[in-house]
């Protein structure tokens, strides 16, 4: 019988959804086939199927879900997947929220939710949805709660549409706040109305005011070409095009132009409105307002051109900044290699010693052969070009020992000329230009003498032979902006400048130009260490230098010494009398490197002077403070050691008399001397040296 009441309920069903639960293959969920229902669950499905709301029952603990027509269209895209589906595998992006469902109405509670928001994927992809939602119990046959019943309706498009408008109050108070704002700040000039159908226009006492229109004139009647003149003229052409444009295509019109006031100065204003249209579409009414835009328009034409200018300077600072940093990588690199070619001087004035010293004593043993002496002479030669070739290698590592004092420029002066046109000819022309104020310097005459003669020899190299030398001094004052990067301070200078009417430098030889032993001379004419030579002397001097050159166009050299305002040192006189002779003093001689100190040992002995011997500055004062009598110590300026040479120079001084010393290095590696430069009180005799070398200055320290 019940089988018979389930067919009867079921074959009443009507619609889509009918025709789709009767399909289905109900016996393959919990709910078993459609035959076998319950009078409840047949009776709650026809309610649903005739109802014209979304209605879905959601049946038994896993929620199988069965629904109408109505809910089959809210689905979208999910239907017909539904049909049968379990609630939380049918929804899964809302399961918590169905699980919560199912466990409150099967427990025989009921919800309602009002514009609840959820996010649901209908049609494959994410959607925000509001929904009224209401669910209640459905019972079985037994009066027990076997599923739920819930009723769907979609309010999205309700609340869009409140939001919208919503939003669109809230735009409009905000519009009206700005306006107010506007009329309280008295940033509006005036309205206007442009009765476009009638070509007339009207406005309100400002809006005349502004325009220039006489008191008299009505404002309800307002010539356009009276308001039209008093336009900027550079202005004009785009107001009317933008009136144009507004006139055919509708939309907000805004203009920013140049008014002529009553004065004759220009102020800007900004025009703002909207045209209107009949029913055919033909522009009929054009309302607007004027406002005062005068303040922000000056500034942001002042921030314009603040904007140019910083974008100028800071275009200026980068390029100042490469500049620097491409003079920082050449001082760096010729830094590197000052300190290689500083080292390799001195390993290299220590045998040149060695071999200067036995070539003495050889020469000494063998003074009546001929042929050795000629081969002598021949090899010390050598010695002295070599000598001369560490020399400039130390001059351009700024470690050769100077001997500054302070002179006058117009003293260098006196000398200089003849020497000079000896030196390069009769074809060269050197024109010598010294200015009206004294300049003093204070460095090494000498060094500056042979920096000079360097100078002008190679500039008589790239004139060929014949040409025009000028030589200028002047005092100058030089700034932050110009010593930056330079290694000098600003302050007061003497600046020196070179300049030959040869032929030039590239750009590419100029940046090579101060490294040693670059030359662009053939092979076997010259060393490339003139300008490097220069350069060292140069900065141990406390100076700058620098070349400007272009190929055909000559040859620029600027030396900058500071500038001393002490007096002019005056040469000390020659004493008279006969010069001492070695009478039997006893040297102490100090010289780590084993071949030099026993040449030194035998070469001191043949000049009548006992000789006591020190590998290093401990072993020396061990022989010191043995109580050895010493008259002069003779020591290396390098040494291993705990004891260094300015050491032993401080014991020698602090004695009762004090005992000389004698310095000797193949460089002086600041030991002795702040930068290389010596004070009267320290004397040095440079590697390599003669027997007469040494014998003439051991009779000046002991003297003394």
């Amino acid at each position: 019988m019940s089988f018979l009441l389930n067919s009867h309920a079921c074959a009443g069903w009507g619609g889509e959804m009918a025709q789709r639960i009767r399909a289905f293959d109900w016996s393959s969920t919990a709910l078993g086939a459609i035959d076998t229902w319950s009078n409840s669950l047949c009776t709650n499905v026809q309610m649903l199927l005739a109802s014209p709301v979304p209605l879905v029952m959601l049946w038994d603990h896993p929620g199988y879900m069965i629904y109408n027509d109505a809910y089959a269209e809210f689905a979208g895209g999910r239907h017909p997947y539904l049909l049968g589906t379990p609630v939380e595998l049918g929804w899964p992006e809302v399961a918590d929220f169905n699980r919560n469902i199912m466990t409150v109405c099967l427990g025989g509670g009921t919800l309602v939710y009002k514009k609840k928001d959820l996010i649901l994927l209908r049609n494959g992809k994410p959607e925000e949805v509001w929904l009224d939602l209401s669910y209640s119990p459905v019972s079985d046959d037994s009066g027990k709660p076997a599923g739920v019943i819930a009723i769907v309706m979609e309010t999205t498009s309700h609340v869009v549409s409140e939001r919208q408008r919503e939003q669109a109050e809230a735009d409009f108070h905000a519009a009206d706040e700005r306006l107010q704002l506007a009329l309280n700040a008295g940033a509006l000039l005036g309205s206007f109305v442009w009765d476009v159908a009638n070509d007339q226009l009207s406005g309100d006492e400002r809006f005349a005011r502004t325009f220039s229109y006489p008191l008299e004139q009505p404002l309800d009647d307002l010539p356009i070409a009276d308001a039209n003149a008093v336009i900027h003229p550079d202005d004009f052409p785009r107001v009317l095009r933008m009136v144009q444009y507004t006139l055919e295509q509708g939309g907000p019109y805004n203009a920013e132009y140049r008014i002529r006031r009553a004065d004759g100065e220009y102020t800007w204003v900004q025009a703002s409105g909207r045209c209107e249209f009949d029913s055919d579409g033909k522009p009929l009414r054009f309302p607007g307002l004027i406002f005062d835009i005068h303040e922000r328009k000056v500034a942001e034409e002042s921030l314009l051109h603040l904007t140019r200018t910083l974008e100028q300077r800071v275009e200026a600072e980068v390029l100042a900044r490469s500049e620097a940093e491409a003079r920082l990588r050449q001082a760096q690199k010729l830094e590197a290699i000052g300190g290689l070619t500083g080292g390799v001087a001195h390993d290299f004035n220590n045998l040149l010693q060695v071999i200067a010293a036995n070539l003495h004593l050889l020469a000494r043993q063998e003074p009546d052969n001929a042929n050795v002496q000629r081969r002598l002479n021949s090899a010390l030669a050598a010695v002295e070009r070599g000598a001369k070739l560490s020399s400039q290698l130390l001059a351009f590592a700024r470690q050769q020992p100077l001997s500054p004092a302070v002179y006058s420029l117009r003293s260098l002066y006196d000398g200089l000329g003849d020497l000079l046109q000896r030196a390069l000819g009769e074809m060269i022309q050197v024109d010598l230009q010294l200015t009206a104020d004294p300049c003093s310097v204070h460095l090494d005459r000498n060094q500056l003498e042979n920096a000079l003669l360097n100078l002008a020899l190679n500039a008589r190299d790239a004139m060929l032979g014949e040409g025009t030398l000028r030589i200028y001094a002047d005092n100058v004052a030089l700034d932050d902006a110009f010593c930056e990067g330079k290694e000098i301070a600003p302050g007061d200078y003497v600046h020196l400048s070179i300049a030959d009417s040869g032929s030039g430098m590239s750009a590419e030889v100029l940046g090579h130009a101060f490294e040693p032993f670059f030359s662009t001379k053939p092979s076997g004419h010259g060393t490339g260490l003139g300008l490097s030579m220069v350069f060292g002397f140069v900065k141990q001097s406390g100076g700058h230098i620098d070349m400007v050159s272009e190929v055909g166009a000559g040859t620029t050299v600027n030396l900058y010494f500071p500038r001393s305002s002490a007096a002019e040192t005056v040469p000390p006189a020659a004493q008279a009398g006969d010069e001492p002779s070695a009478g039997g003093e006893t040297i102490l001689v100090v010289e780590d490197n084993p071949d030099v100190r026993c040449t030194v040992d035998e070469l001191l002995q043949q000049l009548g002077y006992s000789v006591l011997l020190a590998a290093n500055g401990d072993a020396a004062m061990d022989v010191l403070q043995s109580g050895a009598q010493v008259d002069l110590i003779f020591t290396d300026v390098v040494m291993p050691g705990t004891v260094k040479s300015a050491d032993l120079a401080v014991w020698a001084k602090q004695q009762k008399p004090a005992v000389p010393v004698l310095f000797t290095s193949g460089h002086t590696r600041d030991i002795i001397s702040r930068n290389h430069q010596l004070t009267p009180d320290i004397h040095l005799l440079s590697k390599p040296y003669g027997p007469q070398a040494l014998m003439d200055m051991l009779k000046t320290v002991l003297s003394a």
